[in-house]
């Protein structure tokens, strides 16, 4: 399993932070269940956002499949 990149960890930290905020100012809530529920709500959308950014692509050698291409035969 790759790790995470430094964009996947700031994305999704900052989407718990603001979300978990967020969620609170709006639903007014005092229970401890409810805040867990709010909590809980934020992680997972955390860890999706964190999740869909897209990693850096590893960029790759080229073949030589091509110099073997370009070979012409000398035998008839």
């Amino acid at each position: 399993m790759p790790r995470p990149t430094a964009a996947q960890i700031a994305y999704g930290s900052c989407t718990v932070i603001l979300s978990t905020l967020a969620m609170l100012l709006l639903s007014q809530t005092s229970s401890g269940l409810g805040i867990a529920v709010i909590a809980l709500a934020a992680l997972a959308l955390g860890l999706l956002v964190a999740m869909t950014v897209p990693a850096p692509r590893a960029v790759q050698a080229p073949t030589e499949a091509v110099a073997d291409e370009e070979r012409v035969p000398t035998r008839l």
